[in-house]
């Protein structure tokens, strides 16, 4: 078995709930009312993901070399 890793980004929605986006796979966009619900949602919609690239022969993407930094601006608004 291949083990790979994704990182996720959870936003918290106004109207309840977190939306999830894989920012490795694009268009990889799930939705769960609890964080955990989100993260199975993910889990799901990563497997489901990977599995119609590898049906279409196409390369699976993975988050190896990524560098990730957070940076802070001023905000003049």
């Amino acid at each position: 078995m291949t083990y790979r890793n994704y990182r996720i980004l959870l936003r918290k929605e106004p109207e309840g709930g977190f939306t999830v986006t894989v920012p490795t796979l694009p268009g990889c966009i799930t939705f769960g009312e609890t964080i955990d619900d989100a993260i199975d949602m993910a889990k799901e919609a990563i497997e489901l993901y990977i599995e119609h690239l590898l049906e279409k022969g196409e390369e699976v993407p993975t988050d190896g070399g990524l560098l990730e930094y957070t940076i802070t601006i001023d905000a003049y608004a």
